[in-house]
């Protein structure tokens, strides 16, 4: 079919690249500057200048990113709180780390970590919380430091969804002690494979984070603890240099097109739409309305020629993965409703107008 319509038009991101990342690729060959080149450097710079931090540490994904973080701040054999609607590597990241997984439930408006969800869930044993910009939309963070203040543990960022994203005008990644996000192909700012980022202000915490994803030593055969090989490669820094270039205008892009959405679905019956927090601009990394009989309006999209998809279909308390914790359906019920309605309709820099006006004629002729 002709006249498809992809989740993510990763094709035309690349198209409007190449002619400017493929002769400096040519030149990494030639030079065989694979491992911590020039380019890594630039662009650990370019973005920590672009996300407000003075340290960007480019790791090779944003689960190591995450799992970095965790043990920059010494979490080993303590708890950490995550909300239950995520992408698994939110929690994998922290049993990585050697760390205790709590979960929490969340808000029924913006599916987001709030305040009073993290006070009902804070354990006596919780050291930190991994607040999670979900969608592209960043948590409350104000509300989550005020409730982890008062218990005294620490507050981190999952950024991986949030590139580019700001909250009352402070951008997603520096809004806590310590970031970690991911520079996956499908992200906002996505590498041509996998990739990451540490990023932080603490000049102790990002030292620790460089020693310990170069298998802990800061100086060559000189091992201070025990670490392991994580490292962002020079290729991916090139192409992540020039698509942060262009990140704003994408972002703009995208936020022109949830806009849209916005328009073309107001009125329509049994369509739930995204909710923005006061203070918000999110990078709209993922539109995600809910609907009643979800997995037959994917179906029917998908049979249409539309690349709706689930983000994500399964809280993580539920899934096999920690079913040793003992979690049970109705435990997290917010979380549980919505993985069950949440359908995520195609979303992309490069998605067109008369894209979209299909995508909505389809959907309303199924809900």
């Amino acid at each position: 079919m002709t006249d498809t319509v992809p989740f993510i038009d990763l094709r035309s991101q690349q198209s409007e690249i190449f002619d400017e990342v493929a002769p400096l690729v040519a030149e990494i060959l030639r030079r065989g500057d694979f491992i911590g080149g020039r380019a890594v450097a630039t662009f650990e710079e370019e973005f920590a200048a672009f996300c407000s931090v003075s340290h960007c540490i480019g790791v090779g994904n944003g689960t190591d990113a995450l799992e970095l973080a965790l043990r920059a701040l010494d979490l080993t054999g303590q708890e950490v709180l995550v909300p239950a609607n995520s992408f698994i590597a939110s929690a994998g990241a922290i049993v990585r780390a050697g760390a205790a997984v709590r979960f929490a439930d969340i808000d029924d408006d913006s599916l987001l970590l709030d305040g009073a969800s993290l006070e009902r869930s804070l354990g006596p044993d919780t050291a930190a919380v991994m607040a999670v910009h979900l969608y592209g939309q960043p948590a409350p963070i104000e509300e989550l430091q005020l409730v982890c203040g008062r218990a005294g543990v620490l507050l981190l960022e999952d950024a991986a969804q949030s590139q580019g994203a700001s909250r009352h005008g402070r951008q997603a990644g520096s809004l806590s002690l310590i970031a970690g996000t991911s520079f996956y192909p499908g992200k906002n700012l996505g590498a041509a494979g996998d990739g990451g980022a540490v990023l932080t202000s603490d000049d102790e915490l990002a030292s620790r984070v460089r020693r310990i994803a170069n298998h802990g030593s800061a100086r060559k055969y000189v091992h201070e603890e025990v670490g392991f090989n994580s490292r962002l490669d020079t290729i991916q820094a090139v192409v992540l240099r020039a698509k942060l270039a262009r990140l704003e205008a994408w972002n703009e892009a995208r936020r022109a097109a949830a806009r849209r959405y916005d328009e073309l679905l107001a009125g329509v019956d049994g369509v739930r739409l995204p909710v923005t927090l006061p203070g918000n601009i999110p990078n709209w990394h993922i539109y995600a309305i809910r609907v009643a009989e979800r997995d037959r309006i994917l179906a029917g999209l998908n049979d249409a020629g539309i690349g709706a998809a689930l983000h994500y279909p399964t809280p993580i308390h539920l899934t096999g993965a920690f079913a040793h914790l003992g979690l049970r359906l109705g435990d997290f019920p917010v979380a549980e409703r919505a993985a069950t309605e949440l359908l995520s309709l195609p979303m992309s820099p490069h998605l067109t107008p008369d894209q979209q006006h299909r995508v909505v004629e389809a959907l309303t002729g199924l809900v």
